[in-house]
């Protein structure tokens, strides 16, 4: 054989080599373990029907092919009726030239060089358990009818303005919800098909001033029983419409003007496909609808169910799924499993649009499915909406939390015991969770939920904005409730008078130092309190901030002093699906529990959110397997432990700040300006390495400096940046000194510095050793002339198990506080 033929053979040899093994490697590269690759390469777990294919259930559908056939390969993949049953997301074909994918929920392809396909990484993230807000806004039913009924409701604003105000915004409100319920009724089977919008266009006639009557005398016939119509006078043309009742429609019917263009938005939303919507995503995207500067933020409020589940299943769903395994066939066993089931509690008191109530009912459906089947029970489910308490501070997403809750429930019917049951019965809507309007942190949350006792017997209305109590009959029942959520962050910059002033109220008798607390701490206190109240159990995802660093003694001593404990938690991991301003967010999930004999588990998370558990015997607020100990404040320095400082703050003088460029022009023009520059530092210099410069003059300097043009006129620009904050004293008084920052600290022989930002994927904090004469900005942290054994403990990994956040917490700790166990060790080592 020719040498160039026998170099193109290897090569062609090489490449289908790499193509037959690129599946394992993909499923490798998105957090698969091993032990399950292999089992799919023996074709054990492998049921794929395509020659060279690799099916992963509930995930992708993969194939290598010869060059040239990746299209028909793909074509292929996605007629298969195993990529169907398998209910594949993904489906994708390369041939080691080219590769094409699709993800089969969204439609949404991608076709690229195959040397180019870790540019589009990004695409195959839910693969990984990653649910972005890009996946929602490429789901079209949900993002359509966002769409549209975010329109509707601004067009409704600009015709109805007295409807914007707060004396009317509750009327707006709910009628949005009227709406949605009537279009999800008309595809569902609910009503006759379609029977809302026809009937709106039709008796409308395109006179879009008729509308809000044709449609104020809709509600008002579904709030009517069949009964009692003739003798209230409903239209013939309303009668085809079923009674509703369940509050939703009872009250006032007035509604408001709809333009032309208004009416127009109303029957575009009214064709799209309703059945397919999902309460996951849809109660959160059409939060938005309703929030004024979120509009433009859709998903900013969704919460990816495999996020949520890392609160809901360490909390109790881990629980139920383990007593169904033990079980087995046994019918006593079940039954009474099916039993607790109906007396389990959820209650999310930051419950938005309901996401963590909804994936818990839908959650806990299928547990409850599972064990009508092997009993042969009865399919009526006996879980009620009545136990799902919430408590959210905005009017629209806690209307839109009882109506998420009223869908799960009927598509839970659908799809577990019949669609011909669930529509038989859904009407007259009777019960739904149990959903309070208010501010949770001034609330009494056991009169929200009260405790398991036994309760009157007495009816729900659906969409009151206070339900009465559950109608459920505990009897000797064990009565189990479970709290959970994700309350908002607020950091201490964040936070208005109003959040400061509710933190105070709710730490009141315990401490009063809540300056430095997150928002989010005032849930876990409230939860404690609860918990100490009753045998519940809570558990929250939480801005990993109240386990580092100053919130912690001021936090957790409150929380263990009572007698509470940490029984499992998610160390620290990127809330990686919020929108917008939020994508930044490192959270924690924490679990709380007064049973001192439960087992503790710690989760970690890994790459490719990977996630490891282990058994502790107990978790610290530190999120660290160790003891209950605080690194608590010292007001002055032991030993030779140095204070560690925050850098200079120039306060309103940022003319005294000049660029590299700028500097070097300066010494240029002015030789004599070289005197008075000093290197300057903040997080992004020192770890950039391209410092800038200052001025950096003492005050028996200011007369020579000022000979300096440039210089001269700089302190002109700080004297009136300092003038222009009338309000500030502080500005106020350093307006005599323009020439300096309001700090003045320095070093004689060095310093260290120890950068506030920096990249959460370094394994040590990047602290570096600076000459005397550079300047530190706020910016960033300084020790000033410490021993140099205070620079390699603050560099060192101090342990192989102590993950990046806490090394951060108990390095800045041990600086600048005193650690209790190592009070009299000059040099750390570990713990």
């Amino acid at each position: 054989m020719p040498l160039r033929l026998r170099r193109r053979y290897r090569t062609s040899q090489k490449q289908s080599s790499i193509v037959s093994s690129f599946p394992f490697a993909f499923l490798m590269a998105f957090g698969n373990k091993e032990t399950r690759v292999k089992r799919l390469r023996s074709r054990s777990s492998n049921s794929s029907d395509i020659d060279g294919g690799v099916l992963q259930r509930s995930n992708i559908h993969i194939t290598a092919c010869a060059e040239g056939e990746v299209g028909a390969k793909l074509a292929a993949l996605r007629a298969s009726p195993k990529t169907a049953s398998a209910k594949a997301k993904f489906i994708m074909a390369t041939d080691g030239v080219m590769l094409e994918a699709e993800d089969l929920n969204s439609g949404e392809t991608i076709a690229c060089k195959y040397r180019d396909f870790s540019d589009h990484f990004g695409f195959f993230l839910p693969l990984a358990g990653i649910s972005t807000v890009r996946e929602i806004k490429n789901n079209p039913v949900h993002i359509k009818a966002t769409g549209r009924l975010n329109k509707l409701y601004i067009e409704l604003l600009n015709t109805n303005a007295e409807w914007g105000a707060d004396a009317r915004r509750h009327d707006l409100n709910q009628f949005m919800a009227r709406l949605i319920f009537c279009f999800f009724a008309e595809d569902t089977g609910i009503f006759e098909s379609q029977l809302f919008t026809k009937t709106v266009e039709q008796m409308s006639d395109g006179q879009s001033g008729k509308t809000h009557e044709v449609i104020a005398d809709l509600f008002r016939a579904m709030d009517t029983r069949l009964d009692d119509r003739k003798a209230a006078g409903i239209r013939n043309w309303a009668e085809r419409f079923p009674y509703v009742n369940g509050s939703l429609f009872s009250g006032g019917t007035e509604c408001p003007i709809f333009s032309r263009i208004a009416r127009s938005y109303l029957l575009r939303a009214g064709e799209l496909d309703w059945q397919a919507i999902n309460p996951d995503i849809f109660g959160s995207m059409i939060q938005a609808v309703a929030d004024e500067g979120e509009r433009g933020d859709l998903g900013m409020h969704y919460t990816s169910v495999p996020n949520i589940l890392k609160v809901l299943d360490p909390l109790f769903l881990d629980d139920l799924r383990e007593h169904l395994e033990q079980a087995g066939d046994s019918v006593r066993k079940l039954r009474n499993l099916r039993k607790r089931l109906s007396t389990i509690r959820v209650f999310d008191p930051a419950c938005g649009s309901g996401n963590f109530l909804v994936i818990a009912y839908k959650e806990m459906r299928l547990i409850e499915h599972e064990i009508v089947k092997r009993n042969d029970d009865e399919p009526k489910s006996w879980i009620s909406l009545t136990n799902f308490y919430g408590i959210e501070i905005r009017d629209f997403a806690a209307e839109i939390a009882r109506l998420s809750l009223l869908i799960a429930e009927f598509q839970s019917d659908v799809r577990l015991i019949s669609q011909k049951e669930a529509r038989l019965g859904v009407l007259p809507l009777k019960r739904t969770g149990q959903i309070h309007t208010g501010n949770a942190l001034r609330m009494d949350w056991l009169e929200v939920c009260p405790p398991a006792v036994q309760m009157d017997q007495k009816p729900t209305d659906l969409f009151k904005t206070e339900p009465t109590q559950a109608a459920i009959d505990f009897g000797a029942k064990q009565v189990e409730t479970y709290i959970c959520g994700n309350p908002p962050y607020l950091g201490r910059k964040y936070q208005t008078k109003g959040h400061k002033d509710e933190l105070r109220l709710v730490f009141a008798g315990r401490t009063k130092d809540t300056l430095a607390l997150d928002y989010v701490s005032g849930w876990f206190i409230k939860a404690n309190d609860y918990l100490v109240a009753t045998n519940a159990e809570s558990a929250f995802v939480s801005t990993n901030s109240i386990c580092q660093g100053v919130q912690v003694p001021i936090l957790w001593p409150v929380i263990i002093g009572s007698g509470t404990r940490i029984r499992f938690a998610y160390t620290s991991f990127k809330w990686s699906n919020l929108a917008g301003k939020n994508a930044g967010v490192t959270v924690a999930v924490l679990g709380l529990t007064r049973d001192m004999r439960c087992v503790r588990l710690l989760f970690t998370t890994g790459l490719g959110d990977e996630v490891s558990s282990r058994r502790v015997d107990n978790i610290n607020g530190y999120l660290v397997a160790a003891v209950n100990i605080e690194v608590t404040q010292r007001k002055r320095v032991l030993d030779s432990r140095t204070p560690m400082h925050f850098g200079n703050h120039p306060y309103y003088a940022n003319d005294l700040i000049l660029a590299a460029g700028e500097a070097r022009l300066l010494r240029e023009r002015h030789p004599e300006a070289a005197a008075f520059l000093r290197p300057l530092y903040g997080s992004q210099e020192f770890i950039t390495g391209r410092p800038r410069a200052c001025l950096w003059i003492s005050d028996a300097e200011v007369s020579r400096a000022s000979d300096v043009a440039e210089i001269s006129r700089r302190f002109d620009a700080v004297a009136r940046a300092r003038a222009a904050v009338e309000k500030d004293s502080q500005a106020q008084r350093l307006r005599k000194a323009p020439h300096r920052f309001r700090d003045r600290l320095t070093a004689r022989e060095r310093l260290i510095i120890v950068p506030i930002v920096s990249s959460e994927n370094r394994p040590y904090l990047p602290a570096g050793l600076l000459a005397q004469e550079c300047v530190i900005h706020s910016k960033a942290f300084a020790l000033y002339d410490a021993p140099l054994w205070n620079f390699s403990f603050i560099v060192s990994r101090l342990h192989p198990g102590l993950d990046r956040h806490r090394l951060r917490s108990i390095a800045h700790g041990f600086l600048i506080f005193k650690h209790p166990r190592l009070e009299h060790i000059p040099c750390a080592t570990s713990d």
